[in-house]
Protein backbone atom coordinates (compact mmCIF):
# COMPACT_ATOMS: atom_id res chain seq x y z
CA UNK A 1 0.00 0.00 0.00
CA UNK A 2 2.78 2.30 1.10
CA UNK A 3 4.42 2.37 -2.43
CA UNK A 4 1.80 3.55 -4.18
CA UNK A 5 1.07 6.22 -2.00
CA UNK A 6 4.57 7.76 -2.75
CA UNK A 7 4.15 6.93 -6.78
CA UNK A 8 1.32 9.18 -6.72
CA UNK A 9 2.83 12.17 -5.22
CA UNK A 10 3.60 15.13 -7.58
CA UNK A 11 7.07 15.72 -8.79
CA UNK A 12 9.12 18.03 -6.71
CA UNK A 13 8.92 19.98 -10.05
CA UNK A 14 5.29 20.50 -9.42
CA UNK A 15 5.64 21.16 -6.24
CA UNK A 16 7.67 24.20 -6.95
CA UNK A 17 5.82 25.75 -9.65
CA UNK A 18 2.47 25.22 -7.63
CA UNK A 19 4.14 27.21 -4.48
CA UNK A 20 5.61 29.65 -7.05
CA UNK A 21 2.10 30.21 -8.72
CA UNK A 22 0.64 30.76 -5.34
CA UNK A 23 3.56 33.19 -4.17
CA UNK A 24 2.82 35.65 -7.67
CA UNK A 25 -1.01 35.34 -7.11
CA UNK A 26 -0.99 36.68 -3.44
CA UNK A 27 1.95 39.13 -4.39
CA UNK A 28 -0.09 40.41 -7.35
CA UNK A 29 -3.66 40.60 -4.73
CA UNK A 30 -1.39 42.78 -2.20
CA UNK A 31 0.17 45.34 -5.68
CA UNK A 32 -3.65 45.59 -7.14
CA UNK A 33 -3.92 49.01 -5.36
CA UNK A 34 -0.49 50.29 -7.09
CA UNK A 35 -2.51 49.20 -9.95
CA UNK A 36 -4.95 51.42 -9.71
CA UNK A 37 -2.84 54.22 -8.54
CA UNK A 38 -1.09 54.15 -12.02
CA UNK A 39 -3.83 54.88 -13.69
CA UNK A 40 -4.92 57.54 -11.83
CA UNK A 41 -1.90 58.92 -11.52
CA UNK A 42 -1.37 58.25 -15.95
CA UNK A 43 -5.13 58.84 -17.34
CA UNK A 44 -7.12 61.21 -14.73
CA UNK A 45 -7.45 64.82 -14.69
CA UNK A 46 -5.84 65.57 -11.00
CA UNK A 47 -7.92 68.67 -10.98
CA UNK A 48 -11.11 67.16 -10.73
CA UNK A 49 -12.12 66.93 -7.02
CA UNK A 50 -14.89 65.91 -4.89
CA UNK A 51 -15.07 67.89 -1.72
CA UNK A 52 -17.91 66.16 0.44
CA UNK A 53 -17.78 67.02 4.04
CA UNK A 54 -20.57 65.60 5.44
CA UNK A 55 -19.45 62.50 3.62
CA UNK A 56 -15.70 62.64 4.71
CA UNK A 57 -16.62 63.28 8.08
CA UNK A 58 -19.26 59.92 8.13
CA UNK A 59 -16.42 58.22 6.65
CA UNK A 60 -13.93 59.08 9.21
CA UNK A 61 -16.49 58.56 12.01
CA UNK A 62 -17.08 54.99 11.03
CA UNK A 63 -13.31 54.04 10.44
CA UNK A 64 -13.00 55.80 14.53
CA UNK A 65 -15.67 53.36 15.37
CA UNK A 66 -14.41 50.27 13.91
CA UNK A 67 -10.82 51.14 14.92
CA UNK A 68 -12.02 51.46 18.44
CA UNK A 69 -13.87 47.55 18.06
CA UNK A 70 -10.74 46.11 16.41
CA UNK A 71 -8.28 47.63 19.27
CA UNK A 72 -10.67 46.19 21.74
CA UNK A 73 -10.43 42.92 19.79
CA UNK A 74 -6.76 42.60 19.63
CA UNK A 75 -6.57 43.66 22.99
CA UNK A 76 -8.68 41.17 24.38
CA UNK A 77 -6.69 38.56 22.56
CA UNK A 78 -3.46 40.03 23.80
CA UNK A 79 -4.69 39.29 27.37
CA UNK A 80 -5.20 35.74 26.50
CA UNK A 81 -2.47 34.99 24.66
CA UNK A 82 -0.21 37.77 25.81
CA UNK A 83 1.80 37.80 22.41
CA UNK A 84 3.98 40.84 22.02
CA UNK A 85 2.91 41.25 18.73
CA UNK A 86 -0.59 41.58 19.74
CA UNK A 87 0.18 44.19 22.01
CA UNK A 88 2.09 46.29 20.07
CA UNK A 89 -1.22 45.34 17.41
CA UNK A 90 -3.67 46.99 19.74
CA UNK A 91 -1.00 50.21 20.21
CA UNK A 92 -0.99 50.90 16.63
CA UNK A 93 -5.09 50.45 16.22
CA UNK A 94 -5.25 52.69 19.39
CA UNK A 95 -2.97 55.25 18.13
CA UNK A 96 -4.64 55.53 14.84
CA UNK A 97 -7.90 56.20 16.34
CA UNK A 98 -6.92 58.64 19.01
CA UNK A 99 -5.08 60.76 16.75
CA UNK A 100 -7.15 60.14 13.32
CA UNK A 101 -10.33 60.72 14.79
CA UNK A 102 -9.42 64.53 14.62
CA UNK A 103 -8.73 64.51 11.16
CA UNK A 104 -13.06 63.99 10.79
CA UNK A 105 -13.46 66.65 13.73
CA UNK A 106 -11.64 69.29 11.82
CA UNK A 107 -13.32 68.73 8.82
CA UNK A 108 -15.13 71.96 8.46
CA UNK A 109 -11.44 73.58 9.05
CA UNK A 110 -10.62 72.88 5.67
CA UNK A 111 -11.16 76.31 4.13
CA UNK A 112 -9.86 77.93 7.75
CA UNK A 113 -6.82 76.22 8.39
CA UNK A 114 -5.95 73.15 5.62
CA UNK A 115 -3.39 72.26 7.75
CA UNK A 116 -4.91 71.18 11.05
CA UNK A 117 -7.30 69.61 9.12
CA UNK A 118 -4.75 67.70 6.92
CA UNK A 119 -2.04 66.24 9.19
CA UNK A 120 -3.94 64.29 11.61
CA UNK A 121 -4.47 61.94 8.38
CA UNK A 122 -0.56 61.09 7.90
CA UNK A 123 0.33 61.55 11.66
CA UNK A 124 -1.81 58.62 12.04
CA UNK A 125 -1.02 56.64 9.22
CA UNK A 126 3.29 57.50 10.56
CA UNK A 127 1.64 56.60 14.43
CA UNK A 128 -0.13 53.21 13.31
CA UNK A 129 2.95 52.72 10.88
CA UNK A 130 6.19 52.59 13.81
CA UNK A 131 3.98 50.37 16.14
CA UNK A 132 2.97 47.84 13.42
CA UNK A 133 6.83 47.57 12.77
CA UNK A 134 7.43 46.81 15.93
CA UNK A 135 4.82 44.55 16.79
CA UNK A 136 6.35 42.26 13.47
CA UNK A 137 9.57 42.35 15.22
CA UNK A 138 8.04 41.44 18.08
CA UNK A 139 6.84 38.32 16.37
CA UNK A 140 7.50 35.13 18.42
CA UNK A 141 8.68 36.58 21.24
CA UNK A 142 7.77 34.86 24.90
CA UNK A 143 4.43 35.85 26.15
CA UNK A 144 3.80 38.85 28.30
CA UNK A 145 3.20 37.71 32.00
CA UNK A 146 -0.27 37.81 33.27
CA UNK A 147 0.37 40.43 35.52
CA UNK A 148 1.45 42.65 33.06
CA UNK A 149 -1.13 42.25 30.60
CA UNK A 150 -3.27 44.25 32.17
CA UNK A 151 -1.25 47.04 33.96
CA UNK A 152 -3.05 50.49 33.68
CA UNK A 153 0.44 52.38 33.72
CA UNK A 154 1.78 50.58 30.56
CA UNK A 155 -1.42 51.15 28.61
CA UNK A 156 -2.34 54.99 30.38
CA UNK A 157 1.11 55.75 29.39
CA UNK A 158 0.79 55.55 25.95
CA UNK A 159 -2.18 56.72 25.64
CA UNK A 160 -1.03 60.37 26.97
CA UNK A 161 1.40 60.17 24.53
CA UNK A 162 -0.79 59.66 21.40
CA UNK A 163 -2.76 62.82 23.05
CA UNK A 164 0.12 64.57 23.69
CA UNK A 165 1.05 64.06 19.51
CA UNK A 166 -2.47 65.27 19.05
CA UNK A 167 -1.45 68.41 20.96
CA UNK A 168 1.95 68.48 19.08
CA UNK A 169 0.16 68.21 15.37
CA UNK A 170 -2.06 71.07 16.41
CA UNK A 171 0.71 73.41 17.52
CA UNK A 172 2.30 72.51 14.03
CA UNK A 173 -0.76 73.18 12.22
CA UNK A 174 -1.08 76.90 13.23
CA UNK A 175 3.40 77.35 12.92
CA UNK A 176 5.04 79.11 9.95
CA UNK A 177 6.07 75.72 8.62
CA UNK A 178 2.37 74.28 8.26
CA UNK A 179 2.33 75.04 4.81
CA UNK A 180 5.41 73.56 3.63
CA UNK A 181 4.96 70.77 1.10
CA UNK A 182 7.98 69.22 3.13
CA UNK A 183 6.35 69.11 6.54
CA UNK A 184 3.03 66.96 5.27
CA UNK A 185 5.56 64.93 3.02
CA UNK A 186 7.98 63.74 5.74
CA UNK A 187 4.99 62.77 7.78
CA UNK A 188 3.36 61.04 4.69
CA UNK A 189 7.12 59.56 3.48
CA UNK A 190 7.70 58.53 7.13
CA UNK A 191 4.69 56.39 6.78
CA UNK A 192 5.63 54.63 3.60
CA UNK A 193 9.52 54.36 4.35
CA UNK A 194 7.74 52.28 7.36
CA UNK A 195 5.23 50.49 6.00
CA UNK A 196 8.34 49.24 3.29
CA UNK A 197 10.80 48.55 6.18
CA UNK A 198 7.68 46.39 7.08
CA UNK A 199 7.02 44.42 4.05
CA UNK A 200 10.95 43.63 3.51
CA UNK A 201 11.41 42.50 6.94
CA UNK A 202 8.78 39.99 6.59
CA UNK A 203 9.56 38.57 3.16
CA UNK A 204 13.57 38.52 4.77
CA UNK A 205 11.89 36.62 7.95
CA UNK A 206 10.10 34.33 5.33
CA UNK A 207 7.18 34.84 8.13
CA UNK A 208 4.56 32.98 5.61
CA UNK A 209 1.41 31.70 8.41
CA UNK A 210 -2.10 32.70 7.17
CA UNK A 211 -2.30 35.68 9.80
CA UNK A 212 1.15 36.97 8.89
CA UNK A 213 0.42 37.20 5.54
CA UNK A 214 -2.98 39.23 6.00
CA UNK A 215 -0.82 41.58 8.05
CA UNK A 216 1.77 41.75 5.12
CA UNK A 217 -0.94 42.90 2.46
CA UNK A 218 -2.90 44.81 5.13
CA UNK A 219 0.88 46.68 5.89
CA UNK A 220 1.51 46.73 2.21
CA UNK A 221 -2.05 48.46 1.28
CA UNK A 222 -0.72 51.28 4.14
CA UNK A 223 2.51 51.72 2.19
CA UNK A 224 0.59 52.32 -1.27
CA UNK A 225 -2.23 54.34 0.52
CA UNK A 226 0.52 56.58 1.54
CA UNK A 227 1.92 56.59 -2.12
CA UNK A 228 -1.36 57.95 -3.40
CA UNK A 229 -1.75 60.19 -0.66
CA UNK A 230 2.04 62.05 -1.76
CA UNK A 231 0.87 61.88 -5.46
CA UNK A 232 -2.99 63.10 -4.62
CA UNK A 233 -4.27 66.51 -3.52
CA UNK A 234 -7.00 67.02 -0.90
CA UNK A 235 -10.39 66.07 -2.55
CA UNK A 236 -8.78 65.02 -5.85
CA UNK A 237 -9.76 61.70 -6.79
CA UNK A 238 -6.14 60.11 -6.01
CA UNK A 239 -7.11 61.75 -2.35
CA UNK A 240 -10.05 59.64 -2.32
CA UNK A 241 -8.31 56.79 -3.31
CA UNK A 242 -5.83 56.78 -0.99
CA UNK A 243 -8.16 57.00 1.68
CA UNK A 244 -10.04 53.86 0.04
CA UNK A 245 -6.37 51.98 -0.34
CA UNK A 246 -6.00 52.45 3.69
CA UNK A 247 -9.86 51.39 4.38
CA UNK A 248 -9.26 47.89 2.45
CA UNK A 249 -5.67 47.60 4.09
CA UNK A 250 -7.61 48.26 7.80
CA UNK A 251 -10.16 46.08 6.83
CA UNK A 252 -8.10 43.48 6.13
CA UNK A 253 -5.60 43.58 8.91
CA UNK A 254 -8.93 43.45 11.43
CA UNK A 255 -10.34 40.47 9.56
CA UNK A 256 -7.25 38.95 10.41
CA UNK A 257 -7.66 40.14 14.47
CA UNK A 258 -11.08 39.07 14.72
CA UNK A 259 -10.06 35.69 13.36
CA UNK A 260 -7.37 35.47 15.69
CA UNK A 261 -9.71 36.16 18.80
CA UNK A 262 -12.63 33.32 17.23
CA UNK A 263 -9.80 30.97 17.24
CA UNK A 264 -6.97 30.47 19.27
CA UNK A 265 -6.67 34.20 20.62
CA UNK A 266 -2.97 34.12 19.02
CA UNK A 267 -1.75 35.09 16.20
CA UNK A 268 1.25 32.37 15.83
CA UNK A 269 -0.98 29.47 16.49
CA UNK A 270 -4.00 29.71 14.42
CA UNK A 271 -5.54 26.63 12.09
CA UNK A 272 -4.04 26.98 8.25
CA UNK A 273 -4.61 24.84 4.90
CA UNK A 274 -1.42 23.38 5.66
CA UNK A 275 -1.78 22.35 9.32
CA UNK A 276 -5.43 21.02 8.32
CA UNK A 277 -3.77 18.75 5.78
CA UNK A 278 -1.14 17.74 7.87
CA UNK A 279 -3.47 16.73 10.49
CA UNK A 280 -5.50 14.91 7.80
CA UNK A 281 -2.53 13.07 6.72
CA UNK A 282 -1.67 12.25 9.91
CA UNK A 283 -5.12 10.77 10.54
CA UNK A 284 -4.50 8.90 7.19
CA UNK A 285 -1.61 7.32 8.33
CA UNK A 286 -3.21 6.61 11.77
CA UNK A 287 -5.84 4.34 10.31
CA UNK A 288 -3.39 3.00 8.10
CA UNK A 289 -1.56 1.73 10.74
CA UNK A 290 -4.65 0.54 12.42
CA UNK A 291 -5.43 -1.62 9.72
CA UNK A 292 -2.21 -2.97 9.87
CA UNK A 293 -2.17 -3.69 13.99
CA UNK A 294 -5.52 -5.82 13.06
CA UNK A 295 -3.52 -8.16 11.46
CA UNK A 296 -0.61 -8.52 13.90
CA UNK A 297 -2.16 -9.97 17.61
CA UNK A 298 1.06 -8.47 19.39
CA UNK A 299 0.26 -4.31 18.14
CA UNK A 300 -3.42 -5.72 18.43
CA UNK A 301 -2.56 -6.35 22.13
CA UNK A 302 -0.68 -3.02 22.81
CA UNK A 303 -4.05 -1.47 21.10
CA UNK A 304 -6.33 -2.99 23.62
CA UNK A 305 -3.83 -2.24 26.84
CA UNK A 306 -4.42 1.71 25.97
CA UNK A 307 -8.48 1.52 25.77
CA UNK A 308 -11.33 1.00 28.13
CA UNK A 309 -12.78 -2.12 26.96
CA UNK A 310 -16.57 -1.42 28.37
CA UNK A 311 -16.44 1.95 26.52
CA UNK A 312 -14.08 2.02 23.73
CA UNK A 313 -12.35 5.48 24.89
CA UNK A 314 -8.63 5.58 26.15
CA UNK A 315 -7.62 4.81 29.11
CA UNK A 316 -5.51 6.16 32.11
CA UNK A 317 -2.15 5.49 30.76
CA UNK A 318 -3.07 6.42 27.29
CA UNK A 319 -4.35 9.47 28.07
CA UNK A 320 -1.64 10.05 30.52
CA UNK A 321 0.39 9.83 27.33
CA UNK A 322 -1.44 12.53 25.05
CA UNK A 323 -1.73 14.99 27.62
CA UNK A 324 2.67 14.73 27.61
CA UNK A 325 2.57 14.91 24.36
CA UNK A 326 0.34 17.91 23.79
CA UNK A 327 2.53 19.92 26.99
CA UNK A 328 5.32 19.32 24.80
CA UNK A 329 3.86 20.81 21.96
CA UNK A 330 2.37 23.49 23.93
CA UNK A 331 5.59 24.39 24.92
CA UNK A 332 7.06 24.76 21.30
CA UNK A 333 4.44 26.44 20.17
CA UNK A 334 3.29 28.30 23.09
CA UNK A 335 -0.71 27.34 22.27
CA UNK A 336 -2.43 26.85 24.93
CA UNK A 337 -5.02 23.80 25.81
CA UNK A 338 -7.73 22.98 28.19
CA UNK A 339 -8.61 19.28 29.92
CA UNK A 340 -12.28 18.61 31.15
CA UNK A 341 -12.51 16.63 34.44
CA UNK A 342 -16.35 14.79 34.11
CA UNK A 343 -18.16 12.47 37.04
CA UNK A 344 -21.48 11.11 36.35
CA UNK A 345 -23.74 12.41 38.75
CA UNK A 346 -25.33 10.02 41.12
CA UNK A 347 -23.77 7.05 39.18
CA UNK A 348 -23.62 4.38 42.06
CA UNK A 349 -27.59 4.72 42.66
CA UNK A 350 -28.05 4.24 39.19
CA UNK A 351 -25.99 1.14 39.28
CA UNK A 352 -27.68 -0.01 42.59
CA UNK A 353 -31.45 0.63 41.03
CA UNK A 354 -30.83 -0.69 37.86
CA UNK A 355 -28.59 -2.96 37.23
CA UNK A 356 -24.59 -3.37 36.59
CA UNK A 357 -25.82 -4.34 32.79
CA UNK A 358 -27.81 -0.61 32.55
CA UNK A 359 -24.94 1.00 33.83
CA UNK A 360 -22.34 -0.07 31.40
CA UNK A 361 -24.63 0.88 28.44
CA UNK A 362 -24.90 4.07 30.28
CA UNK A 363 -21.50 4.72 30.23
CA UNK A 364 -21.11 3.45 26.51
CA UNK A 365 -24.18 5.72 25.41
CA UNK A 366 -22.24 8.72 27.76
CA UNK A 367 -18.76 8.34 25.98
CA UNK A 368 -20.98 8.55 22.74
CA UNK A 369 -22.43 11.60 23.56
CA UNK A 370 -18.90 13.15 24.65
CA UNK A 371 -17.27 12.43 21.23
CA UNK A 372 -20.59 13.78 19.38
CA UNK A 373 -19.47 17.39 21.09
CA UNK A 374 -16.02 17.23 20.14
CA UNK A 375 -13.97 17.80 17.46
CA UNK A 376 -12.67 14.02 15.29
CA UNK A 377 -8.65 14.82 16.88
CA UNK A 378 -9.76 15.70 20.75
CA UNK A 379 -9.78 12.90 23.32
CA UNK A 380 -11.98 11.06 25.74
CA UNK A 381 -10.52 8.62 27.95
CA UNK A 382 -12.17 6.73 30.85
CA UNK A 383 -10.01 7.15 34.34
CA UNK A 384 -12.09 5.74 36.60
CA UNK A 385 -15.91 4.20 37.02
CA UNK A 386 -17.43 7.03 36.52
CA UNK A 387 -14.78 9.44 35.86
CA UNK A 388 -13.81 10.95 32.25
CA UNK A 389 -11.27 13.27 31.27
CA UNK A 390 -11.36 15.06 27.87
CA UNK A 391 -8.48 16.74 26.02
CA UNK A 392 -9.31 19.89 24.28
CA UNK A 393 -5.71 20.25 22.30
CA UNK A 394 -4.88 24.28 21.33
CA UNK A 395 -8.23 25.45 23.33
CA UNK A 396 -8.07 28.24 25.71
CA UNK A 397 -10.34 28.27 28.94
CA UNK A 398 -13.03 30.05 27.70
CA UNK A 399 -13.52 27.92 24.72
CA UNK A 400 -12.91 24.83 26.99
CA UNK A 401 -16.08 25.43 29.09
CA UNK A 402 -17.96 26.27 25.78
CA UNK A 403 -17.04 22.67 24.66
CA UNK A 404 -17.88 21.08 28.74
CA UNK A 405 -21.48 23.40 28.79
CA UNK A 406 -22.13 21.34 25.34
CA UNK A 407 -21.35 18.33 26.78
CA UNK A 408 -23.28 18.64 30.28
CA UNK A 409 -26.92 20.20 28.02
CA UNK A 410 -26.20 17.06 25.83
CA UNK A 411 -26.57 14.69 28.56
CA UNK A 412 -28.74 16.45 30.84
CA UNK A 413 -31.60 16.47 27.60
CA UNK A 414 -30.42 13.07 26.68
CA UNK A 415 -32.18 9.46 27.62
CA UNK A 416 -29.57 6.62 28.29
CA UNK A 417 -30.40 2.98 28.99
CA UNK A 418 -33.01 2.58 25.91
CA UNK A 419 -31.37 -0.56 24.41
CA UNK A 420 -32.16 -2.22 28.32
CA UNK A 421 -35.97 -1.08 27.99
CA UNK A 422 -34.98 1.22 31.14
CA UNK A 423 -35.24 4.80 30.22
CA UNK A 424 -32.77 6.80 32.75
CA UNK A 425 -32.28 10.73 33.36
CA UNK A 426 -28.37 11.63 33.41
CA UNK A 427 -26.50 14.48 34.37
CA UNK A 428 -22.79 15.19 34.50
CA UNK A 429 -20.55 17.52 36.62
CA UNK A 430 -17.51 19.37 34.86
CA UNK A 431 -14.26 20.78 35.92
CA UNK A 432 -12.33 22.87 33.13
CA UNK A 433 -8.27 23.55 33.39
CA UNK A 434 -6.16 25.49 31.08
CA UNK A 435 -2.42 24.81 30.48
CA UNK A 436 -0.33 27.48 31.54
CA UNK A 437 -3.17 29.75 33.18
CA UNK A 438 -2.86 26.91 35.59
CA UNK A 439 0.21 25.39 36.11
CA UNK A 440 2.87 23.99 33.17
CA UNK A 441 2.93 20.44 34.50
CA UNK A 442 0.52 17.52 34.02
CA UNK A 443 -0.39 17.28 37.79
CA UNK A 444 -1.32 20.99 38.19
CA UNK A 445 -3.71 21.11 35.52
CA UNK A 446 -5.20 17.94 36.41
CA UNK A 447 -5.32 18.79 39.98
CA UNK A 448 -7.11 21.98 38.96
CA UNK A 449 -9.44 20.33 36.88
CA UNK A 450 -10.46 17.83 39.84
CA UNK A 451 -10.43 20.32 41.98
CA UNK A 452 -13.30 22.20 39.91
CA UNK A 453 -14.97 19.35 39.31
CA UNK A 454 -15.26 19.04 43.21
CA UNK A 455 -16.63 22.14 43.49
CA UNK A 456 -19.33 21.74 40.85
CA UNK A 457 -20.12 18.42 42.97
CA UNK A 458 -20.57 20.73 46.48
CA UNK A 459 -22.77 23.33 44.44
CA UNK A 460 -25.25 21.00 43.41
CA UNK A 461 -24.33 18.60 40.81
CA UNK A 462 -24.84 19.39 36.69
CA UNK A 463 -23.04 21.90 35.96
CA UNK A 464 -19.35 23.18 34.82
CA UNK A 465 -16.71 25.00 37.17
CA UNK A 466 -13.84 26.82 34.86
CA UNK A 467 -12.33 29.03 37.40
Amino acid sequence: MTPSVVADEPSAAVRAVTRAYVSLLIAGFALIPAYLIAYLYVFQNPALTFENHVFHEVAIAAATLEGLFVAYVAWQCYLSSGEPLLRWLTLGFLAFVLIYALHGAFTGMAHHNMWLFLLYGPASRLAMSALLLVALLAWHQPPDPVPARRAPRRWLGWIALFLAIDVAVGILAYSPIAGELAVRLSLEGGALLLSSVNVAILLARRIYSPLMKIFGISVTSFALSSLAFILGRPWNHMWWLAHAIFAAGFFLLSYGVVQAFRTTRSFATIYSQEELMARLAEAMARTESALQELKRTNLKLEHLAATDPLTGAANRRQFIDMVDAEIERAKRGGAPFSLLALDLDHFKAINDSYGHQVGDEILRGFVQRCLDAIRPYDGVARVGGEEFMVLLPQVVLAVGQSVAERIREAVANGVFGGQSGKSVALTVSIGVSQFGRDGDTIDAILRAADERLYRAKHLGRNRVIAT
